[in-house]
Order: C-alpha cells, then sequence, then structure tokens
C-alpha cells in the first residue's frame, strides 16, 4: 500500500492494490490498531512475527517507534513464553536449523542461506532456556528475538544477522512427547560428537564469512558455556551473552549505583544467590573494574562470596567446580539464604539463580539494617523467576534499596508519595551497540576489556535525575542512542590498540559507525525501464 502509483505502474501491480497510498507512519498506525486488539501477549508476539516475515522495514520502523512497549514482546518476559509454545506459535522458518545428524555437511547449509554477506550469528542449542531450562528446538525463538534486537537497539542490517539452532536433541520429556514439537526426538547428544558438530560449525562459519563474522553464544548450559567460551574466544569473533552480556549490564547498574552510595565498588562486598553462568560472568568482571580502582586481584576476590543449589561456597567443600574454587572462601558450610545474608552481612545482594521469590521478606529487610542503602538486583527472567519484585524491595527496605531487575517492573509508589522507577538490567544495553562497533571496525577478537568499557559508557548516560527517580539504567527510549557511543568506544579502542582491521582508519568515528545503520525508511522501485512481472510477484510475496 505504500508503493507509489509510479512505483506501481512500473512494477506491473496498478490495479492489484486498492488506490489509496498509505505512508509508513500510517502503517504503523494500522499495526498498533491490531497490536491493541490482541488478547495475549503471545498473540501480540505471533502478530509482530508475522509482520516481521511479510514486511521487515515496517516491522522495525514499527519496533523503533516504541521501543519501551514493544521489547517486552519480541524479547523478555514474552519471548519466554513463546519459546515454551514455539510449536503453535510456528508460523514460517526464520534462520537455519543445524541438527546433529548434519555433520560434514554444514558447510553445504550455510550456501543454502540466500545471503552472502552475514556479519553477525546468535547460536543456541536450546539446553538452557532463560529460567526455563531445556526447550530443545524451541529455544530458536531466542536467537530470534536477540537478532531483532541487534537492529532496532542497535542498528545492525538485518540482512546481516542469520539465528542458528544447533539441534542435538533434547532431555525434556514434555516435549518429546509433544506433537506439536519440531526438533529432533531423542535425547540430547554429548560428548565428543558435540564438540564435533560445534567445531565444524565455527569452521563453515567463518570459512563462508570471513575471520571477522560476530558469533554469539546464548543460553548453553554451564557445563558448556564455560568451557566454549574459553576454547573458542581466542580463535574467532566471539562472546557468550549469558556471560559475559549479562556481567557488562550488571556492572553497569553497580557504577551507577555507586554515585548514590557515594563510594568505589571495592568498598562493597557481593553476595550472589547463584553461581552459574550469569554469576560467574559478572563476578569476573567486578574483579577487573575492582583491579581498575587500584585494588590487586586477590582482595577483590575475596570481596566476593556465592551460594549454589547446595549452599554458601567455601573451601573445602566437595564438588566444586574450577569456576566456582575461585570464590571459595574460608567459613563454615551454610545452607539457609536468610542465615548466609545475616551472616555474611554484604552491602550488594545480586540473584542470578531463576528462584522466583528467593529474596524473602526477612532478608531485603536485614538487607536495610545493616545497609544505609542496599543494592539489591533481582536479576533472574523471565518475571516468575525474579528473586523480589521492585513493590517488595522498596516497601521493605523503606525506599533505600537500590533495585534493578531483569524483568521489567512498572514504577512503585510508597505511602510519602515516592515514585519509583525501578531499573531494568536489559542485556539489550549491551549486546547490540557491541555488535555495531565490532562489525563496524571488523575486530577478529572480543576481549573482556570491550564489556568493562561498555558497563562503564551504560553508567555514564544516567543521569542525576535518573538516579533520583531509582533508575539505574538509561530509559530504554534512548537505547539506540546508547547503542551508538558504546560502538564508537569500541571503535575508538579498536583503532588506539591496533585491532582493527577496517582501513583507512575513519577520522570520525561517530560518522563512521552511522554509515553502518540500518534504515527503516522504504527504498523506491522506480526504474530507468519496466520490470519484469515476476519481479512483482516476489515484492508482494515479501521475497524481495
Amino acid at each position: 500500500m505504500a508503493f507509489t502509483l509510479e512505483e506501481r505502474q512500473q512494477l506491473n501491480i496498478h490495479g492489484l492494490l486498492p488506490p489509496c497510498i498509505l505512508s509508513q507512519d500510517v502503517q504503523v498506525l494500522r499495526v498498533l490498531v491490531n497490536f491493541e486488539r490482541q488478547t495475549s501477549d503471545l498473540d501480540r508476539y505471533i502478530l509482530l512475527m508475522g509482520l516481521q516475515d511479510r514486511n521487515e522495514k515496517l516491522f522495525y520502523r514499527v519496533l523503533t517507534s516504541d521501543i519501551e512497549r514493544f521489547m517486552p514482546i519480541v524479547y523478555t518476559p514474552t519471548v519466554g513464553l513463546a519459546c515454551q509454545q514455539y510449536g503453535l506459535a510456528f508460523r514460517r522458518p526464520r534462520g537455519l536449523f543445524i541438527t546433529i545428524h548434519d555433520r560434514g555437511h554444514i558447510a553445504t547449509m550455510l550456501k543454502s542461506w540466500p545471503e552472502d554477506v552475514i556479519r553477525a550469528i546468535v547460536v543456541t542449542d536450546g539446553e538452557r532456556i532463560l529460567g526455563l531450562g531445556d526447550l530443545g528446538c524451541y529455544g530458536m525463538g531466542i536467537p530470534v528475538g536477540k537478532l531483532a534486537l541487534y537492529t532496532a537497539c542497535g542498528g545492525m542490517k538485518p540482512q546481516e544477522c542469520l539465528p542458528v539452532m544447533l539441534d542435538v536433541g533434547t532431555d525434556n520429556e514434555e516435549l518429546l512427547k509433544d506433537p506439536l514439537y519440531i526438533g529432533l526426538r531423542h535425547k540430547r547428544v554429548r560428548g565428543q560428537a558435540y564438540d564435533d558438530l560445534l567445531s565444524e560449525f565455527m569452521q563453515a562459519v567463518t570459512s563462508r564469512y570471513g575471520m571477522n563474522c560476530l558469533i554469539q553464544f546464548e543460553d548453553f548450559a554451564n557445563a558448556n558455556a564455560f568451557r566454549l567460551l574459553d576454547k573458542y574466544r581466542n580463535q574467532y569473533c566471539t562472546f557468550n551473552d549469558d556471560i559475559q552480556g549479562t556481567a557488562s549490564v550488571a556492572v553497569a547498574g553497580l557504577l551507577a549505583a555507586l554515585r548514590i552510595t557515594e563510594s568505589k565498588l571495592s568498598d562493597h562486598k557481593i553476595l550472589f544467590q547463584g553461581a552459574g553462568e550469569a554469576a560467574l560472568g559478572i563476578a569476573n568482571l567486578i574483579i577487573m573494574a575492582m583491579e581498575k580502582e587500584g585494588m590487586p586481584k586477590d582482595e577483590a576476590i575475596k570481596k566476593i562470596w556465592m551460594v549454589d543449589s547446595k549452599g554458601l561456597i567455601v573451601k573445602g567443600r566437595s564438588t566444586l567446580t574450577a569456576e566456582k574454587k575461585r570464590f571459595a572462601h574460608q567459613h563454615e558450610e551454610m545452607k539457609n539464604l536468610e542465615d548466609i545474608v545475616k551472616n555474611i552481612r554484604p552491602t550488594a545482594l545480586i540473584g542470578v539463580a531463576a528462584i522466583g521469590g528467593a529474596f524473602t521478606k526477612q532478608i531485603i529487610q536485614d538487607m536495610a539494617s545493616f545497609n544505609k542503602r542496599p543494592i539489591i538486583f533481582a536479576l533472574s527472567n523471565p518475571t516468575s523467576k525474579a528473586e523480589c519484585s521492585a513493590e517488595h524491595c522498596y516497601q521493605l527496605s523503606e525506599g533505600r534499596g537500590i533495585f534493578a531487575s531483569g524483568s521489567p517492573f512498572d514504577p512503585v509508589t510508597l505511602p510519602d508519595g515516592h515514585t519509583f522507577y525501578p531499573g531494568q538490567g536489559n542485556n539489550a544495553y549491551v549486546f547490540p551497540g557491541v555488535a555495531l562497533g565490532v562489525v563496524a571496525c571488523g575486530l577478529r577478537h572480543i576481549d573482556e576489556e570491550i564489556f568493562l568499557t561498555t558497563a562503564e559508557v551504560i553508567a555514564q548516560e544516567v543521569s542525576e535525575k535518573h538516579l533520583e527517580e531509582g533508575r539505574l539504567y538509561p530509559p530504554l527510549v534512548t537505547i539506540r542512542d546508547v547503542s551508538l557511543k558504546i560502538a564508537v568506544k569500541i571503535a575508538e579502542q579498536a583503532y588506539s590498540s591496533n585491532t582493527a582491521t577496517v582501513y583507512p582508519e575513519p577520522k570520525d568515528k561517530e560518522a563512521f559507525i552511522r554509515s553502518h545503520i540500518y534504515s527503516t525508511d522504504y527504498d523506491s522501485f522506480v526504474t530507468d525501464s519496466y520490470t519484469w512481472p515476476e519481479e512483482a510477484t516476489k515484492i508482494l510475496t515479501g521475497k524481495l
């Protein structure tokens, strides 16, 4: 309906469309009206995914028109529900489905993808989707949603992004019995066969798309996430969002909180509820930040305590992984979180174990009793897995709690009339900007310094007014500006450290980054000569 009369005539589609010509803004309005008519968030998700299939430019125009409104639908928390019901929501395949049985043929499968230039890939094996566990092939919703935010929040060109599902089976019995399940119907394949699949995939991707192709690992189980990151981080342009992206956004929240507490990060004692990918990633980045303040690494490690499913991590406790042993301190074994909080007396409490309600009334009151401004981060997704609600935190701490969450919460007004706007520690503040910067200057490897730099940029974008309102992150409406600033900072560091591979070095880094940003405006189809009718058919069916 947005084709001009001249375009309709040249494309031989005049008369095949109603005579009215609608602007893209009116089309956005029509989508919004239909969006509001839906009765559930899952239906809204399906509506937007259908739009993405039909009209990509309009889809991203809608998302960027009100990112705060649409992000909870295409990303957390609704994407979790969509993944659980992916068989029901499935309309049209997006991305590449590679199975364990495709070993030896991955390079050929990549050639079947219609785009020759791919600069960013998000890949999952579906074993640890959000806080929902093993969803197998249904986990494809995560790479699709992540890459939608690459474009909506960072400006990456969608045709240069590729979602990938590595289907090695699932251990989820419900899915194996689900008649709508779209993946392999057998238990997960592990061991050498799994490693061979990953190795072939990484080699095939870089062989086809180049060593500069960014590969983001998403929602792999703990046992594989750290191992694969360590294995590939110095060979390829790769990062793990659950470990490094979560770390960056959490540390950004802590850096912003320091402006409220008027202290240094090294002054704090931090207790984690959880000791998986997110907790260990955040802890390692905190150590790097403390070192930057001048604290020795050994002293920084002593500032961090962790609680896993078996209780407080202490020296001498059996069956600790190498990653957990680093944070095992001399202390008696304890299992109850309330008792641990009373004993350790942390200044900051961070929840990343996906145990809903883990921060009880007693815990929050205790945190408020021995801290003037207790820092309480309930970062687990989706909302049902949050350790506490924003309302719970603010009310029980008498408005002194410094709160952030992984999922969005509504503003909270206390009896004294003070309204708090809880900050959402959303990884979307991190990975779109990181991807934009890394891809633009052609980095071959992504080191930890990039994620600390990203955290610092995000924290700097939080104004004093935001802090007074309880926000530890910039408003989501500014997320594209934040992503741009992250990308520019990454480019500046890449060229100063000679790690960039795109030359000559641009004099104006911001203009250089902006030149890579995707435009949601429609392209003109007016040509000097008439086009073939079959081309018009492709346009109408969304294939051109």
